[in-house]
């Protein structure tokens, strides 16, 4: 049996096949569940309950969601452009440290700004922390060949500790009773609520209207037809004239202040301060998010509130039948690998040596 690459790819089987890499990954998950002595019928309905089942699972599966559309959406640009950014976990943790320092480190009166602009100067810096963390990985790619994967994955663990080195000094906030957290923003920088007695803020708008805009640039822009055509071969689009260094520092810039945009709206949309357990991963679950909208941003959304709603659900599953919470995250695990199996089968079919 051999791999032979399709001339057209149906449209149906692009839909098809996301889809399916979900169906299989429950029918997988599901031996789990019956091993751990729950009904597989029980426990799955109790899943999408807590995800989806009341007006508070739905708002806590969007509170959720929300940073992980950033994320979801700064994996996908740069994969796009065969920039593998995965250390968006790192530049989301820059983004939030950069936004408290605009925004939490005066008390109201270091910087005599206007509240407005200085929410404004919030997210630019959050936007821009995570930007110039991704680009130093570009620039090592483009120019000497050096793989992205391994230094933004190593970059996450020096953010983190840098991170951690901060709430234990300069930016560590007196009144937390020594707990290792950073000073809390100002009210007035902390982003709206969409839905009263909720946890579900404006951020949420925001990055629907990014994920719209971001699909909108990759189809009709130039910049996004050079995205495009460098992530399906570099080397023709080299070889047409496109700027395939400066297009990946591009992309690495655009990808890496999406994701530094979402520490800076979990930090005003939903903590107020940054501590190192902030994110419980948003940034590697991005990459699976990513994956499944097969790397289309108005997918990014569907992916994201299904990620979202299987990691909420999971905590009403466990506490109802016993099942360990785990169970979620073995979920976004089996689909991320589905998802790449299927993406391969849209390609390539299957023909007989």
């Amino acid at each position: 049996m051999r791999l032979e690459r399709r001339t057209e790819v149906p449209r149906a089987l692009l839909v098809a096949a996301p889809l399916a890499a979900v169906a299989f990954t429950l029918l997988v998950t599901s031996l789990l569940v019956a091993w751990a002595g729950a009904p597989v019928g029980r426990a799955y309905a109790l899943l999408l309950e807590g995800g989806f089942g009341s007006r508070f699972a739905i708002t806590e599966t969007l509170t959720r969601a929300t940073p992980l559309i950033f994320t979801g959406l700064a994996a996908a640009v740069a994969f796009r452009a065969r920039l593998f950014n995965i250390g968006a976990e790192g530049q989301l943790y820059a983004g939030a440290l950069a936004a408290v320092a605009v925004g939490g480190l005066h008390d109201g009166v270091g910087y005599e700004i206007a509240p407005a602009l200085l929410f404004v100067l919030m997210f630019a810096a959050a936007a821009l922390a995570g930007a110039l963390l991704l680009l130093g990985p570009a620039l090592l790619k483009s120019r000497f060949g050096v793989d992205e994967v391994v230094t933004t994955l190593l970059l996450n663990f020096i953010v983190l500790l840098f991170v951690s080195a901060m709430l234990d000094g300069a930016m560590k906030d007196p009144m937390a009773m020594g707990w290792p957290q950073s000073v809390a923003l100002q009210d007035a920088l902390q982003l709206d609520k969409l839905v009263e007695r909720s946890r579900v803020h404006t951020g949420l708008v925001a990055a629907v209207v990014l994920a719209v805009a971001l699909w909108a640039l990759l189809k009709y822009t130039t910049l996004g037809f050079e995205i495009r055509a460098v992530g399906a071969n570099p080397r023709a689009a080299r070889f047409a004239g496109m700027p395939v260094g400066w297009t990946t520092v591009k992309v690495a810039l655009l990808s890496g202040a999406l994701a530094g945009l979402a520490g800076a709206v979990e930090v005003a949309g939903r903590t107020g301060y940054v501590t190192l357990d902030m994110s419980p991963g948003y940034g590697y679950s991005g990459i699976v998010i990513a994956m499944l909208a097969m790397l289309n941003p108005l997918a990014v959304v569907a992916a994201a509130v299904f990620v979202a709603g299987m990691l909420v659900g999971a905590d009403s599953m466990s506490r109802a039948v016993a099942v360990p919470t785990y169970i979620a995250d073995v979920i976004v695990a089996v689909s991320l690998i589905t998802v790449l199996v299927a993406t391969m089968l849209t390609q390539y079919r299957i023909r007989r040596a």
